[in-house]
């Protein structure tokens, strides 16, 4: 159970503009088990400080062709791809492919959040990044700010294996959740995740938007499973690096960021293990165990079928699957 002072700012529902608060009068809303209550806005469910995020990231956010966007649903692999994005293209700027660098700050410092960082600051000032910028988000294709449709910027999309996703994303929200909803069974998890009524789901409408959008135009969008790098790490950082055009990348680079970006050399960083981010949240919560197949410490196998079920039905026809 948390206390309100450990709430992340985007759990939180303060300091809302008065546009935000007559949207949120019109939007269909639900209680949720991470938060008290969420709204469905663009198809997606938000809680009202994400929703105001969205909107201020919408209205201000100005991409340029030289962007790298890095996206993924919550608990994804977000913090392992974006120290490997960072490492990768900065291989040249700093010492040793980014160590010190990554040993000071945490991935979240490094690279900007679209939303929160609007969120928590709405003049945050993202002309001020070095090029190119590199950026992360949760926020789904649909629901982007026009300029990253309409620019030439780059979208690297990172999808997980859903088991493991929403059992990451349940211990996840055990540590953060407000008293209200600490004690939310998994059973009624499993099933509000199956409606897609969780934090920016539906997980599978994310996904597609994403995974269509990389068929339709892969100059601009690259998709990646957080399974696959787990398993080749060297072939995705060269296939990533194809994809921003990086340069080639020698095999000695590739063993290095494979070393540095590893789940055992992040987790164990002590900026990864101490403190908190400027969002309200303890840095050690965004490391558990990052395994692939990790969800059958928490899952039963009827829960699990539960979710295989809605899934197998979801992304029929897509030529999308998921291993694990």
């Amino acid at each position: 159970m948390s206390s309100s002072s450990s709430v992340p700012d985007y759990l939180r529902d303060e300091n809302l503009t008065q546009k935000t608060k007559d949207l949120i009068s019109s939007l269909p809303s639900e209680k949720g088990w991470l938060v008290c209550q969420m709204y469905q806005f663009q198809g997606r469910w938000h809680t009202q400080a994400l929703l105001q995020g969205i909107l201020t990231c919408q209205k201000h956010f100005e991409a340029k062709d030289s962007d790298i966007i890095l996206v993924t649903n919550p608990k994804s692999g977000t913090t392992w791809l974006k120290a490997l994005v960072f490492a990768l293209i900065n291989r040249h700027k700093f010492p040793v492919y980014s160590v010190i660098i990554l040993s000071c700050y945490q991935s979240a410092l490094l690279v900007p959040f679209l939303g929160r960082s609007l969120l928590r600051s709405p003049d945050f000032d993202f002309s001020q990044l070095s090029s190119p910028r590199l950026m992360n988000t949760h926020i789904s294709h649909l629901s982007l700010p026009e300029s990253v449709k309409s620019s030439s910027c780059k979208i690297v999309y990172c999808c997980r294996n859903p088991k493991d996703m929403f059992v990451s994303l349940w211990h996840f929200g055990k540590k953060l959740a407000p008293e209200e909803t600490a004690d939310y069974p998994i059973e009624k998890a499993v099933e509000a995740f199956c409606q897609g009524k969780f934090i920016g789901g539906p997980f599978w409408d994310h996904v597609l938007e994403y995974w269509y959008a990389s068929l339709e135009n892969p100059n601009k969008v690259l998709f990646v499973s957080y399974e696959e790098p787990k398993k080749k790490t060297g072939e995705t950082i060269k296939r990533i690096a194809e994809f921003l055009g990086c340069g080639l990348v020698g095999e000695e680079e590739v063993r290095a960021i494979v070393k540095l970006c590893s789940f055992e050399s992040l987790s164990s960083l002590e900026v990864n293990r101490e403190g908190k981010l400027p969002s309200g949240m303890e840095t050690r919560a965004f490391f558990r165990k990052g395994e692939v197949g990790g969800w059958r410490d928490t899952l039963t196998e009827s829960l699990a079928e539960v979710i295989d079920r809605t899934i197998e039905e979801k992304f029929q026809g897509s030529g999308l699957k998921f291993s694990c």
